[in-house]
């Protein structure tokens, strides 16, 4: 279940883009009561977002963006696909390797995304939008020169910047759905502390007694 409160159709109403997009989406059906999207996925984050119509009606512009952008679909959908894989987002990842699929894409690219920078699978335009990604997701833009020289190279200026646009806004979605537990990322965290029946954890029990005098004083 995700964290926030799902909204119905009711709720909704009959007008504007949520209304719109709940018909496109469920159909006729009541998402919280009959969910799930033609494309498999429970459809939550739809009505986990619609707790609010400004956020809603933003994040369906922001997809907007596809359809006017000039920057090439594969290009697009590698950064996509990398920034759910890199930032852990089962949704993101799982959806993006689909639209890779869509778009003609070898299962073989698809599944190298994961590890690119060993792969043979990329042309050099390609490793460098991969490469920016990680930048963008990992290091919280800080990204070498090299990389962006590579990118301007073969890219305007205007899909640069559509490119930084829409990599970053899938970094907010991966963080966002793995933060609100939708869709795919409804999952327990994995990291916790591991308990063995008849373990003693004596040999980690250290004490300032237990320093050597010649490190005490480092």
């Amino acid at each position: 279940m995700p964290r926030l409160r799902e909204v119905s159709r009711a709720e909704v109403g009959d007008e504007g883009i949520r209304a719109a997009m709940y018909n496109l989406l469920f159909g006729d059906r009541d998402p919280v009561v009959e969910p799930g999207t033609s494309t498999g996925t429970p459809g939550d984050w739809w009505t986990v977002f619609a707790n609010s119509e400004l956020v809603f009606d933003h994040a369906v512009a922001g997809f907007g963006v596809y359809r006017k952008a000039s920057l090439d679909p594969i290009l697009r959908e590698l950064a996509q696909t990398r920034a759910g894989y890199v930032m852990e987002s089962h949704f993101v990842y799982s959806q993006h390797c689909k639209a890779m699929r869509g778009l003609g894409e070898s299962e073989e690219r698809i599944a190298a995304i994961a590890h690119w920078q060993v792969s043979d699978q990329f042309d050099e335009l390609e490793r460098a939008v991969l490469a920016y990604t990680d930048c963008l997701c990992l290091q919280a833009g800080r990204v070498p020169e090299p990389v962006f020289d590579v990118l301007r190279a073969s890219l305007s200026d205007e899909v640069i910047l559509e490119l930084t646009y829409i990599a970053s806004l899938y970094l907010m979605h991966a963080v966002m759905a793995r933060a609100l537990r939708t869709e795919w990322d409804d999952v327990d965290d994995r990291m916790s502390e591991v308990m063995v029946d008849g373990a003693s954890d004596d040999a980690l029990r250290i004490s300032a007694d237990d320093t050597d005098d010649d490190t005490a004083g480092e």
